[in-house]
């Protein structure tokens, strides 16, 4: 994957195993090398980011990369099924979710339709620890650093995971699963490794 994604910034990339052979091939039956977690934004798709093929990886995405029982549901049936070896969370810059969690801490935020709240409510908490680092002599910073919430709310979710879900947490334990958390950068095409568990640089 980190090859791929240097082939897609460097603006070379082979786009592998997207012919009729390779979806004849799976036809049958898959088995991804790993499964991405991201953010539904429309500047992620992962099989062009990582330029990876058909049947490469298994993806599941929702706005803003949140927690959620059909998220670990089917992260599960990756490791468990598919067996992949890896899990990739991504988050990015410029989210507009973590964009909405931070402006819903305001106290004259305007209220949200019901679902996106949810969907943005386990982000507040992050959103608040970075105000709170932030905060000088009771007055709050003027304007909230996203990216630095982006990065805290990443390790939520890499934490949220694990503590929602025994079999991956099981899985990491044995040495038959690793995660990485990664940030994408939306104009310069990296996604940036930032947190690894149970995998070392040279996996």
């Amino acid at each position: 994957m980190r090859h791929g994604n240097d082939r897609f910034v460097a603006g070379e990339p082979r786009h592998p195993r997207q012919d009729v052979e390779r979806r004849h091939e799976l036809a049958a039956g898959q088995r991804p090398r790993a499964a991405l977690f991201g953010c539904s934004d429309s500047r992620l798709a992962a099989e062009i980011i990582f330029d990876e093929g058909l049947g490469d990886l298994f993806v599941v995405r929702n706005a803003g990369q949140v927690i959620s029982d059909s998220v670990v549901g089917s992260l599960e049936y990756a490791v468990a099924v598919l067996e992949v070896p890896l899990i990739v969370v991504l988050g990015h810059d410029a989210c507009g979710a973590v964009n909405a969690a931070i402006e819903s801490t305001q106290l004259d935020a305007p209220p949200l339709p019901t679902h996106i709240w949810r969907q943005i409510a386990p982000i507040v908490p992050a959103a608040r620890r970075v105000i709170r680092a932030t905060t000088v002599d009771g007055v709050a910073p003027a304007a909230v650093d996203a990216e630095a919430v982006g990065r805290e709310h990443l390790r939520d979710t890499v934490a949220a995971l694990l503590q929602s879900s025994e079999l991956i947490s099981a899985a990491v334990a044995d040495g038959r699963l690793g995660i990485v958390g990664a940030n994408y950068r939306l104009s310069e095409g990296t996604a940036v490794p930032s947190i690894a568990i149970g995998v070392t640089a040279d996996d």
